[in-house]
């Protein structure tokens, strides 16, 4: 089973909602109250992207009551293979705004709140503070490193994906917590202690990418995070999902703590982040 749900206070659903969501009412293992839960909960996307995408748009559909999008790029008509979030019509916008559109023409009970920038060691603590649940959908290495030690930090619950041109990756990562041996979770240093040089790892750009791939993925985080919001099932921390399009083939992998990583282990050598400056947050009400 999942570790205890967020506590957030419980938020009343209005009459729309409940015809909305009928299909989850039905389902015992969320229910009224899972609902309500969900409506309370406040999920960060890192990255408006194709990962980013169908995450918002599924945990918008389930009613995630807050989503925050941290994005600094502007849509392009070579996003849209993958990017479902965006269209024609929003191509030179900013990928906050158009995945905000998109979700408000979704689902008008959700608040989205845009961050347009880049997440880096001045804004991260400040940011990934505000929210429940961290949803890594960024497409550079860096940013991966940040956010994991961020959530460390934060003690946050973050959901983690990526993809190759024909494979994916997802795992759940609260290293801030303990297993039912008394270990803690790993982290993403567990797996990958340090970062690789510069420059040595491709970009989707440089090697391509099967559009639907990403969709599989993002899905799949969404999956979990609802999962953690609930408290329900088998999560993926401490293990990582591997799925191989091309042979349509999922594998499980069991991931350890590693007491000699860097940032969560016996002796670490990462022990802070930066204190970030103000950043702009477009906020909302939620409405209905």
């Amino acid at each position: 089973m999942q570790d205890k749900a967020p506590t957030s206070a419980p938020a009343r659903l209005t009459a729309q909602e409940i015809e909305r969501y009928k299909r989850h009412l039905v389902l015992k293992e969320v229910g009224g109250q899972g609902q309500q839960r969900l409506k309370a909960t406040r999920v960060l996307i890192v990255g408006a992207g194709g990962l980013g995408s169908p995450i918002a748009l599924y945990l918008a559909a389930a009613g995630i009551g807050t989503i925050g999008i941290i994005d600094d790029d502007r849509v392009s008509l070579d996003n849209l293979q993958r990017q479902i979030a965006h269209d024609t019509t929003h191509v030179g916008e900013p990928k906050v705004e158009s995945a905000r559109d998109t979700i408000a023409r979704l689902n008008p009970h959700v608040c989205v709140e845009t961050i347009e920038a880049r997440l880096t060691a001045e804004n991260a603590a400040d940011i990934i503070q505000r929210y429940d649940i961290i949803a890594d959908g960024s497409d550079n290495i860096e940013t991966r490193y940040l956010v994991s030690d961020a959530c460390y930090f934060a003690k946050r619950t973050l959901v983690f994906g990526a993809v190759g041109p024909f494979d994916g990756y997802v795992s759940t990562f609260k290293p801030h917590m303990k297993d039912e041996n008394g270990d803690p979770y790993p982290s993403y240093r567990c797996l990958f202690p340090e970062a690789p040089p510069a420059g040595t790892l491709a970009n989707c750009a440089e090697v391509g990418v099967l559009g639907a791939v990403v969709g599989v993925i993002g899905t799949i985080q969404a999956t979990e995070i609802l999962k953690e919001a609930l408290g329900i099932g088998t999560g993926l921390a401490g293990r990582l999902l591997v799925y191989d399009a091309l042979s349509a083939r999922f594998e499980t992998f069991t991931v350890a703590w590693d007491p000699e990583n860097p940032l969560s282990g016996l002796n670490p050598s990462i022990t802070e982040l930066a204190r970030s400056d103000e950043t702009h947050l477009d906020t909302c009400s939620v409405r209905g």
